[in-house]
């Protein structure tokens, strides 16, 4: 098992823009780097289901099956696509101004990483097949194996997203109060989720 080239390779993914991050980042300019943080762990404790797939073997059963994928990408994309749905009709103010009430809870916000990662079949997919090129079976025990792989991914995910919560609370602060960047930032929530719910169906 090559454990550091695996975890070069998962931190340069997990620093590569994309939905996880960008949604990480914006939580935590709406809400504050406590939200940030909580939607970052929700993310990371969604690997672990997609880790247990790998290693019990269901990630191949959803790799044959065509329609068990297709139902799984639907039902992903409809949620983020009805979270999407929650961020419009919501008031662009009350996410961004210093004394408002988040309009979720932390525990929400962990819920609701962990589903939105639980519902991205893509993620299976794309860690069986990553997880394989740093496994030896020489030494046996692939499950074990897999789970370290696995444990070692969200360690590093969760440091980075953590970090990254706390650098954008820290230089967007200032722009809580401003009701255009309130506009920008409920838009750019809508953008992410519905970019996210197209990605997963293409």
């Amino acid at each position: 098992m090559s454990l550091i080239p695996f975890l070069i390779a998962s931190v340069a993914l997990t620093v590569s823009p994309g939905p996880d991050i960008l949604y990480v980042m914006t939580q935590s300019i709406s809400n504050g780097k406590k939200y940030g943080i909580a939607t970052a762990a929700g993310l990371v404790l969604g690997i672990l289901v997609h880790t247990s797939l790998i290693a019990l073997g269901v990630s191949a059963l959803l790799k044959q099956s065509e329609v068990v994928f297709m139902g799984i990408k639907i039902l992903g994309a409809v949620y983020l696509l009805w979270i999407a749905y929650q961020v419009y009709r919501a008031p662009a103010t009350v996410a961004v101004a210093p004394d408002a009430v988040p309009t979720k809870s932390p525990m929400a916000l962990v819920q609701q990483g962990f589903i939105m990662n639980v519902l991205n079949p893509k993620v299976t997919l794309f860690f069986l097949a990553f997880f394989p090129g740093f496994i030896d079976e020489k030494l046996g025990n692939v499950t074990q194996q897999i789970y370290i792989l696995g444990l070692v991914f969200m360690v590093q995910a969760f440091l980075i997203f953590a970090a990254v919560s706390i650098v954008a609370d820290r230089l967007t602060g200032f722009l809580r109060t401003s009701e255009r960047f309130a506009l920008f930032l409920k838009g750019l929530q809508v953008v992410v989720f519905v970019g996210i719910a197209v990605l997963i169906l293409l």
